[in-house]
């Protein structure tokens, strides 16, 4: 079977940062771009711990899709398998410099939120109970310093 291109990124040479992985385009011609927002470096830091992850993904998707300038322009925000960062899928042909002052803001919102995780319910969610929040802070607040230090945003060669 044919290696996806996903899978062809040298991972050992990768760090924390945000990159375009993909465009695709819609039949009608919309182009999607996929973006890897890695929070840590793959094989060489701690990869995030999945109910972290989790935790992140409610509250990254429920910012993204309430964010005044981009909520209409996002398709998807979703956790990597490797649990090392995230998928965030928008509408357009959307270049990385474009998204960072949007991922810094998120990130912040993460790294200071107080409460109950929405979506962290039995009825709303079907592993409510498989969340970190404490951990999920920890992880943008380290990921938000990156962002303000500045970070790749075009993949190692």
């Amino acid at each position: 079977m044919k290696k996806i291109p996903s899978f062809t990124i040298d991972h050992n040479r990768l760090i924390a940062g945000v990159y375009v992985s993909r465009r695709d385009y819609t039949p009608g011609g919309d182009c999607i771009t996929t973006f890897d927002v890695r929070l840590t470096a793959p094989n060489r830091e701690p990869a995030l711990s999945p109910e972290a992850l989790h935790s992140i993904e409610h509250l990254a998707a429920t910012f993204l899709r309430n964010d005044a300038e981009w909520a209409s322009r996002v398709v998807y925000w979703g956790p990597m398998g490797c649990c090392t960062g995230s998928y965030l899928l928008l509408q357009g042909e959307v270049e990385p410099t474009e998204i960072l002052p949007l991922l810094k803001r998120m990130f912040d919102f993460i790294a200071g939120f107080e409460g109950d995780i929405p979506g962290a319910t039995a009825a709303d969610c079907g592993n409510y109970t498989f969340n970190d929040l404490e951990a999920a802070r920890l992880a943008a607040s380290a990921f938000s310093k990156k962002l303000a230090e500045g970070v790749p945003t075009v993949y190692p060669s």
